[in-house]
């Protein structure tokens, strides 16, 4: 891919030497006319930007290249100069074989990484946590009620709590219906904003009590219901988290025991605070509660023993996730991410790459970039059997691209898939994950999940992410509750337009000639920043989303 894509006024790009298509990076008019190397060519179609035209003629059944992979076939004759759309264009990708092959890296230069450090929370295995976080968890749907009550006793009283700045706004509301009603003038409505920064938390070496909702543990196939004590397990050796309060109804498929056998196979000597409640043994909720909120109090009061200290910054694992992808996805924030990723392997540190149904015809890279034979098998066994499921019940990885992608100019899902495996860099896959299962070789690692933003997100944190950067193109407001997740904008309009979710722009790239590497350095000492306590906007604004993935079809 062209490192330096230069400057405003360049109307188009062509992404790699073989690619038969040129990506639009402002609209385009027809009669237009580009100049790409020696290539002249006509623009016969209005083109929006982040669209594609392509450099030739193409006849039914021919495949296009886009980032130097097979990204489609030809629907219906494209002349020269013509935009694809999914009128004239349909997923294709070519074959993959399982094989070993040399892959030959060459790692980017880390000297001046080498002596960086930031502030975290060392655990005895020797993570190192970039948030201090105690879990409140239910092991079946039946006790969200009683998580939320323990929530409502603790989030203010502790200092947590985020005032609820709409509440303002309905009183005011309420307010102008009362003396509307009376004949008088209406009164102005405004919202008051407050910060987030819980200056005022009675423990201060405790970054906030999370409490995770969620609709499975039970009536369910047992398969989900241990893929969900699986990644509870994940979530409580995370390094960002301190210790749990576990509640238990008691007769749930995701039963107390396999949560500690859970645990106990990621690592034997685990020594992390967890205390473990079950309905069905007291003699009423209030008993349950009450016992729950004063243990979990004292574990408090423990966990904020723990204080931040220097750490190199290969303890950091960090997560690579797009959603609300565009046609700049591929072009600006995911080659940068992935620089960062190939920084970060260099340095000894770990990377995760998820979402599967966005590795959609880029296998045989992947497969490649294996280091290992039994890498390489594993990782093409698990896109098999995840695209085979999907197919069965007539929703392949083909219909992954959702209308705002497509509109976008993401036409097919081997587009979008070569856009968002740049996220892993070019680095050697040193591990292949499947769901739940967590992280441990240095370097990048593949991991099993849906293209689902928060299925993807809640699965990294479980692997053991500490940190979670996430790209995007329309605009999302995703979070976790225990790895901070940066999003980045792959276009500065966005960055602009909502500039309360985005903490990064990588739209310079194009607007400003900056390189990848540029704004993949950039990144990553805001990522120190926010790995030493800076908080995100997804945790300013509160955003804990978690959905473990039960092993159905999501793409």
């Amino acid at each position: 891919m062209n490192q330096e894509l230069t400057h405003v006024r360049q109307k188009t790009v062509r992404l790699h030497p073989a690619d038969d298509v040129l990506v639009a990076l402002q609209d385009l008019k027809k009669g237009d006319t580009i100049q790409d190397g020696t290539l002249q060519l006509a623009i016969i179609t209005d083109t929006q930007a982040k669209h594609k035209i392509v450099i030739r003629d193409f006849n039914v059944g021919d495949q296009i290249k886009m980032y130097g992979v097979v990204v489609g076939k030809v629907l219906k004759p494209i002349a020269k100069g013509e935009a694809i759309s999914t009128q004239n264009l349909k997923h294709d990708s070519k074959a993959f074989e399982v094989r070993l092959t040399q892959h030959t890296w060459e790692p980017p230069d880390v000297v001046k990484w080498k002596s960086t450090e930031f502030n975290g929370y060392h655990r005895s295995d020797g993570q190192v946590g970039t948030r201090n976080f105690w879990l409140v968890v239910p092991l079946v749907f039946c006790e969200n009620r009683n998580v939320e009550y323990i929530k409502n006793a603790f989030i203010k009283k502790l200092g947590y709590g985020k005032p609820d700045k709409y509440e303002g706004l309905v009183e005011q509301l309420i307010k102008n219906h009362t003396t509307s009603s009376s004949g008088a003038s209406k009164v102005t409505t405004s919202i008051e904003h407050h910060s987030s920064d819980y200056s005022n938390r009675l423990f201060k070496n405790i970054d906030g009590i999370k409490f995770l909702n969620h609709q499975g543990g039970c009536g369910g196939t047992r398969e989900d219901s241990d893929n969900l004590c699986k990644l509870i397990a994940g979530y409580l050796n995370n390094p960002n988290v301190a210790g749990a309060t576990i509640l238990s109804l008691g007769c749930q498929h995701a039963q107390i025991e396999i949560l500690k056998q859970s645990i106990h196979n990621i690592t034997p000597d685990f020594d992390k605070p967890v205390i473990y409640f079950e309905q069905q043994k007291y003699p009423s909720e209030e008993a349950l509660l009450k016992q729950a909120i004063i243990e979990t109090f004292s574990m408090l009061v423990k966990a904020n023993e723990t204080s931040r200290k220097p750490a190199n910054i290969d303890k950091l694992c960090i997560g690579l996730k797009c959603g609300g992808s565009d046609g700049f996805s591929g072009i600006t924030a995911n080659p940068a991410m992935g620089h960062v990723s190939d920084l970060m392997a260099a340095l000894g540190g770990k990377t995760i790459l998820a979402e599967f149904p966005e590795l959609c015809g880029v296998e045989q890279e992947m497969i490649d970039r294996s280091v290992t034979i039994d890498v390489a098998k594993k990782f093409a066994t698990l896109m098999k059997e995840y695209n085979d499921k999907a197919e069965a019940i007539g929703s392949g990885f083909s219909m992954n691209p959702s209308p705002g992608n497509i509109k976008d100019g993401l036409i097919t899902d081997a587009m979008k898939s070569a856009g968002a495996a740049k996220k892993g860099g070019t680095s050697p896959v040193a591990d292949v994950l499947n769901y739940a299962e967590y992280v441990h070789k240095n370097g990048l690692s593949l991991l099993c999940t849906p293209g689902n933003d928060v299925e993807a997100t809640t699965g990294m944190a479980g692997s053991g992410a500490n940190l979670i950067i996430f790209s995007t193109g329309l605009g999302t407001p995703t979070g976790n509750p225990v790895a901070p997740v940066i999003k980045t904008s792959t276009n500065t309009i966005l960055a602009k337009k909502i500039s309360d979710l985005i903490d990064f722009d990588h739209g310079d790239i194009i607007t400003d000639g900056k390189t990848i590497e540029q704004s993949g350095e950039e990144l990553l000492e805001q990522i120190v920043r926010i790995a030493s306590g800076e908080l995100t906007k997804a945790e300013q604004l509160q955003q804990d989303d978690f959905i473990p993935w039960k092993r159905g079809v999501s793409l």
